[in-house]
């Protein structure tokens, strides 16, 4: 066995392991007997099928290939343990294995590819004296929260007139761009609600005055910033046909109105919706925060590198929390990557800046854990254990999941996170 060993300017360390034809001859006997267990030839028994027989029934690479995979299962732990000298932790994720060369009468060879963690100078992370910028609740928030909840239960009638503001309408659009018909620009029985900028701003007031039956064309610039990127900042062509009008009752604010809400009166859900807006506003504020002693923590700390496994694991993470919250919506994942014309490894990709913020994040949190020793007590994590089997007694297989090694590693990282935050808030807000 030839193995060479290479070094890339310490972000990852290559091994290209070398199996001679002789080194081969055992693998090839073991991937004979397990492919001919599977295979029918008379005269043989299953996984009693010599190998000249073997390959011309299967093909010889078919063989080959099997053999250089078990060969890689029985010595690429041995390879890496004899010929690496860096602890577990200082490796990221699993090595990656590839076959490299295969073929008949001939040494195999193949790759270990070991990505290494970054080393990191921490930057300055105390007394950076960061001041919450506070998130002052005004009256207009508590009445526009009030008139939603009034939309929500608006009676609507359909009326033969024009369309006015305030008003619903059922519509269908064509959109051009140039004179050619936008890709996905077309929409049949859409409800627009006149007042809520639907679609780009001032699309809704281009519908007033309009009859059912009536037909509207105007042009209307995207914004610069709009997820469409193919419409952001361009002009484009509405052909909208009314279909329906309808006249939009909001319910008064009165008893009847806010009993159906579950409060006695006008007043006490003013201040419920107060203190859900400050409690809201408590927890952004918190947020940015948290964000901008990270931001300037990482300003000032120093990575050789950052590893892309690291960069494209959290990008996953950040499609799979997506679509989580989608689907938590009521919405389909795939109609969502339609709506935003994107597949998901274009998404992925669009992600990958702000993964590589999460990645430095959780690296200067490791940073920090290392250099003032918290540590979680034993105490501390059984009781979050406990916590969570309760929350999930009616949900045996999440029980299940709850109860395992795997799931008190991940109680036991977001309860060291828990601690970094807040001591990093306690050494650096003012």
């Amino acid at each position: 066995m030839q193995i060479n060993k290479n070094n890339n300017e310490s972000k990852e360390i290559e091994l290209t392991v070398e199996l001679s034809v002789e080194e081969m001859k055992p693998h090839i006997e073991q991937a004979t007997d397990k492919i001919s267990k599977d295979v029918k030839i008379d005269g043989f028994r299953p996984g009693h099928i010599p190998y000249d027989v073997l390959k011309k029934q299967v093909g010889e690479m078919a063989i080959i290939q099997e053999a250089a995979n078990l060969a890689i299962q029985k010595t690429a732990d041995n390879v890496i343990k004899d010929n690496v000298d860096f602890k577990i932790e200082e490796v990221v994720g699993r090595p990656e294995v590839k076959l490299t060369k295969v073929a008949a009468d001939s040494p195999i060879e193949y790759k270990i590819i070991m990505q290494l963690m970054p080393e990191i100078t921490l930057g300055k992370y105390k007394e950076l004296g960061i001041k919450p910028k506070e998130i002052k609740l005004e009256d207009k928030e508590i009445e526009k929260v009030i008139t939603d909840l009034r939309n929500m239960r608006a009676k609507e009638v359909v009326v033969d007139r024009e369309i006015k503001d305030g008003d619903k309408a059922t519509v269908n659009i064509q959109m051009f761009l140039d004179n050619v018909p936008v890709e996905g620009g077309q929409s049949q029985d859409t409800a627009v609600m006149v007042g809520a900028d639907y679609i780009i701003p001032g699309f809704d007031k281009e519908l007033i005055g309009a009859k059912k039956g009536e037909t509207k064309e105007f042009k209307l610039q995207f914004p610069t910033e709009h997820y469409q990127k193919n419409l952001a900042g361009k002009m484009v062509d509405f052909k909208v046909a009314i279909k329906d009008v309808y006249e939009r009752e909001l319910p008064e604010l009165n008893e009847e109105f806010v009993k159906t809400l579950g409060v006695k009166n006008a007043e006490e859900l003013k201040s419920k919706i107060k203190e859900n807006l400050e409690n809201d506003n408590k927890q952004k504020t918190e947020q940015k925060t948290v964000l901008e002693i990270f931001e300037k923590i990482i300003d000032k700390t120093k990575f050789s590198h950052i590893p892309e496994s690291m960069i494209h694991s959290e990008s996953h993470n950040m499609i799979h929390e997506l679509k989580k919250n989608v689907e938590q919506q009521g919405g389909k994942f795939e109609d969502y990557l339609m709506h935003v014309k994107k597949t998901s490894e274009e998404l992925e990709q669009d992600f990958k800046p702000d993964a590589a913020k999460r990645v430095k994040t959780s690296l200067m949190i490791s940073q920090v854990v290392k250099a003032e020793k918290i540590e979680v007590a034993k105490e501390e994590l059984e009781a979050k254990v406990v916590e969570s089997l309760k929350a999930y007694e009616s949900n045996e297989e999440m029980k299940k999941k709850a109860d395992t090694a795997e799931f008190r590693n991940y109680l036991q990282y977001n309860l060291l996170n828990q601690k970094v935050i807040e001591k990093l808030k306690e050494w650096n807000v003012a």
